[in-house]
Order: structure tokens, then sequence, then C-alpha cells
């Protein structure tokens, strides 16, 4: 693993940090040029991406530490200002605010051709942004022995058996020493392959006649259900629903939103050229 990629003084630039900084940059990108294909002003898509940055990083600290309230109790600012403690769905949240309020507020564009330019770059972004936690060792899965497997013994925390057993409620096999390092379902790479084919499949649809908005409610539900799917291989301590954990059930909201988005819209709108 590759957490840090060098120090100048006291400052450390961290491979999770870089990471995330270029899935912003990706975001922006993409979002930029679908826009200026679509003939609007391709510039708006950075005002998205301060948005999207302020309420993203915003929401998903507030998500992490609402989830982690002991944590948050018993060390208030420690829990606050860790580099650590970033959760998507938080970050979904939080960025769709601050991107909707540089949209209305800031610069004005059409909401439904915003909307699918920032479907395209979402999956893609968010691909990025998995590959820095793979870097660091974060967010990975439940132990294997199949030969995906990979071990995090330098990890955020390390896959040692004593912490997938308390950190994480994973059902371990008693013989097994708390010190020893297990090689887990690399979860984050998963994600980086399904989110990439996500935005394949968005980007192979853009061109097709499609009623504003429906590429964004097409996102809502594969993206739903990549993370779904992602989570039963994931160590999680949030499974407050039987099998089932606090993402997966954010899942199922999304992707009903998504079918009942793309119900109304084409109740309501014609399929166009774009």
């Amino acid at each position: 693993m590759y957490p840090e990629l060098f120090r100048i003084g006291n400052f450390v630039v961290t491979s999770f940090g870089v990471m995330l900084a270029l899935s912003f940059l990706v975001a922006g990108w993409v979002t930029g040029a679908e826009l200026r294909r679509k003939g609007h002003n391709p510039d708006i898509a950075w005002d998205l991406v301060v948005g999207a940055i302020v309420g993203g990083i915003l929401g998903a600290k507030l998500y992490y530490v609402l989830l982690n309230w002991s944590e948050l109790l018993r060390d208030p600012w420690g829990s606050i200002s860790a580099r650590a403690g970033l959760v998507w769905y938080g970050g979904l949240l939080g960025g769709s605010l601050g991107v909707l309020f540089m949209v209305f507020r800031r610069r004005r564009a059409p909401l439904g051709d915003v909307a699918d330019s920032v479907a395209l770059a979402l999956p893609l972004a968010y691909a990025v942004g998995r590959i820095g936690c793979f870097l660091v060792g974060d967010d990975y899965g439940r132990p294997t022995g199949g030969w995906v497997g990979i071990a995090f013994p330098e990890g955020a925390p390390p896959s040692t058996a004593g912490n997938l057993r308390r950190a994480f409620g994973v059902d371990v096999d008693a013989s097994i020493p708390d010190a020893q390092v297990l090689s887990v379902h690399p979860t984050q790479l998963y994600e980086v392959a399904l989110s990439t084919l996500v935005f394949f499949v968005l980007w192979r649809l853009r061109g097709r006649p499609h009623t504003a908005g429906s590429l964004f409610m097409l996102y809502l539900i594969l993206a739903g259900l990549e993370r779904a799917v992602v989570e039963f291989f994931r160590a999680k301590d949030d499974r407050f629903f039987g099998p089932f954990t606090l993402a997966q059930t954010i899942s199922a909201a999304l992707i009903l939103g998504g079918l009942y988005g793309l119900s109304r819209l084409r109740q309501t709108g014609a399929p166009r050229a774009v």
C-alpha cells in the first residue's frame, strides 16, 4: 500500500488526497465536455465542482460523524478534524445540494442538461476516488481464500483478524490469532471496475434520443445496484437490517427514486436528440 506519496516538512501528501483531487478534476472535465456538446457554457462545470467539493466533503463527514456517534462523544474535535471518515453516500447528498445551489443561485442552466452531464462524470470520478481508497487500504472487504484476495498489512486499519472482529464485527475463525493479517476482498477495486462500467453504459446512451434528466435517473439506478452488490462483500459494522447494511438501504432508495424519476420523465417529456 502507498498511503503517503511524499512529505514536505510536516506536510504529508497522501495517495488518497491526490486521487480525491484528481476525481474532482475528472468530474469537472467530463461535465464541461458534455455541457459544451449540448451547447452550454462549459465553465459552468467548474462552478459545480466547487459546490460539489464543499457540499460533498461536509456531507461525507457529517454522515460519518452521525454514524459513529459514540466516537464523536468520546473525542469531538478528533472525530471532526480527522482526515479519515468520509462516507460516499453522505458526500453524494451533500455534493448534490452544493451543485443545486450553484445551478440555481450562481449560474443558471437547464437543470435536466446539467443533471445528465453530471451523471456522466460521477461514476468515473467515483472510480478514481476508490483507487485512492485502495492505495491507503481503506474500505476493504471480508476475508477470502480466493485468488482475488489481497492483504492490507498497513491498511486503515490493517486487515488483521483482530481488527476484522472488533472494528467490523466479522465472524473470523477463533483459532486465528488477532495479529494475523488476512487476505480480504478488494472491494475498492470491485467498485472501480463496476463504476467504470456504469460510466461506459451512460456514455454510450448519451447520444441517443432521451428526455433531459433521464440519464441522471438511470445513473441513480445503476449506482444503487453497484453499491448494493459490493456491500455483500464489504467488512462492515452497520448491518442494522439483518444481513443488509445501511448503505444497501440507501441504495434501495436511490434505485426506487431513479425508477420513479424515469417514470415521471416519460410521462411529462418527449424524447429528444441531444
